[in-house]
């Protein structure tokens, strides 16, 4: 008895779901990614800080005036004045180009400090954490001499050492945030360096050296890096108060704490455009701080 097949039933009939390839599946990235594009707030915060930094970084291809040019007869314009958007400060200089020049430099103080902060500590503090023992005692009871300080004590300190300018300025400022991160960084480590798969790589033979980048780092990087976003906006107040106390940066460069501190004597004539690089300070300040909740949010990934 011969049986016939009948092709458009199998046409018809396609291969089940159940048996099709399984769908690659997604990395963490991309889940971090998808939930901090799900949070308006962190969206909002980003859009901002990025029309900021584009700029501060194209400033010179911008129609601005000059910020170092400026006229006794136009000083301390309103704001709306022909010209002058934001009008003038107490030099006849334009404020909307000295507020976006100035932006080059304290964004740039709030970032580079944090990073190489970044770098330093996270090594300090993996080390200690991993190793223990006698190293894990010197670099921590060291740690712990700078945490007497309060971190505008110390970066005052330093500074007023080192020497006003952009450069010292950085220096003072990253040695102020080593500590934090190394801090963090080893309380991570160590409690990663006990879990199971971490001992089994350690008694199959590998490599102490394989055993941290392969095993401790992937595990300790990111809560590391979202606590130092956090210090972004910490760094940046912490530069423009130097500024404002002649100890960052120095005239005639335009940065908003050293804006803030050549207007005071303006407050009473305008107090609105004297204001105005407090509140690129305060908004820059508050989108980065929402930006860094909103990525602690993400990367906290359970399902």
């Amino acid at each position: 008895m011969s049986t016939t097949i009948d092709t458009k039933t199998v046409k018809a009939n396609p291969r089940p779901a159940a048996e099709e390839a399984p769908a690659k599946s997604k990395g963490y990235w991309h889940g971090v990614g998808a939930r901090l594009i799900r949070d308006p707030v962190s969206m909002i915060c980003a859009g901002l800080l990025a029309l900021l930094l584009g700029a501060v970084v194209f400033a010179p291809l911008l129609p601005l005036a000059d910020p170092f040019t400026g006229s006794m007869v136009s000083r301390l314009k309103p704001i709306g004045t022909e010209g002058h958007i934001l009008g003038t400060d107490e030099l006849g200089r334009d404020m909307f180009a000295r507020l976006i020049y100035g932006g080059r430099l304290t964004l740039m103080l709030g970032l580079l400090p944090v990073a190489f902060a970044f770098a330093i500590g996270t090594c300090l503090g993996v080390l200690a954490g991993y190793v223990g023992g006698w190293l894990n005692t010197a670099i921590m009871r060291t740690v712990d001499v700078f945490f007497a300080f309060p971190s505008i004590l110390l970066a005052i300190a330093i500074s007023g050492a080192l020497g006003a300018g952009i450069v010292n300025s950085l220096v003072s400022l990253t040695i102020v945030f080593i500590p934090p991160i190394t801090r963090v960084a080893e309380s991570v480590t160590a409690s990663v360096r006990s879990l199971e798969y971490v001992d089994a790589a350690r008694i199959s033979g590998a490599h102490p050296l394989t055993v941290v980048r392969v095993h401790v780092l992937g595990n300790v990087m990111s809560p590391i890096f979202v606590y130092a976003t956090s210090l972004t906006s910490v760094s940046m107040i912490l530069a423009a108060g130097l500024s404002f106390l002649g100890l960052g940066v120095k005239p005639p460069e335009p940065e908003w704490g050293l804006m803030l501190n050549t207007l005071r004597t303006a407050i009473y004539i305008d107090p609105v455009l004297a204001a105005l690089p407090g509140a690129m300070i305060f908004l820059t300040s508050l989108c980065l701080n929402l930006l860094s909740d909103g990525l602690r949010s993400a990367m906290n990934i359970k399902d």
